[in-house]
């Protein structure tokens, strides 16, 4: 057929376009069955890659206690336990650190650092082996 026929048009641009259309629907995820139907299939990124660990509240309180401390320690902090995105029983624990270390200090320990780490996770574990944060918010 000449120009206007178009058994030969719709064969030049017909398979280029199911080729196009075919790789848009795998780059998506999207494939269908013998059947017809469309099935999801998983990415290989997201299909092998494992979920990340869940932080426990124990350390998740020894590792915003730990810094505070580190902070008010150098001079650089001391504000309302709500600032710093503290509970009320996280900044007690703070305090009590603090003032340990600041004994140490005048005692001489040098390494304050293993001081704050050991009581800071004392303080936490026993805070929630307890029931951690109580009724109110600021618990």
């Amino acid at each position: 057929m000449g120009r206007g026929g178009t058994s030969r048009s719709a064969g030049a641009f017909g398979a280029p376009l199911l080729a196009v259309l075919a790789a848009a629907l795998t780059l998506t995820g999207c494939t269908t069955d013998d059947s017809g139907t469309r099935a999801s299939t998983p990415s290989p990124s997201t299909a092998t890659t494992p979920s990340p660990k869940a932080t426990s509240d124990v350390d998740l309180c020894v590792s915003i206690v730990r810094h505070w401390s580190r902070e008010v320690l150098v001079g650089r902090g001391y504000g309302d336990y709500q600032s710093m995105g503290m509970s009320g029983g996280q900044y007690d624990i703070l305090r009590e650190v603090v003032d340990a270390a600041r004994a140490a200090r005048r005692q001489g320990i040098r390494n304050v650092d293993m001081l704050i780490e050991r009581q800071t996770r004392e303080g936490c574990t026993a805070w929630y082996r307890s029931g951690g944060p109580g009724k109110g918010p600021w618990r």
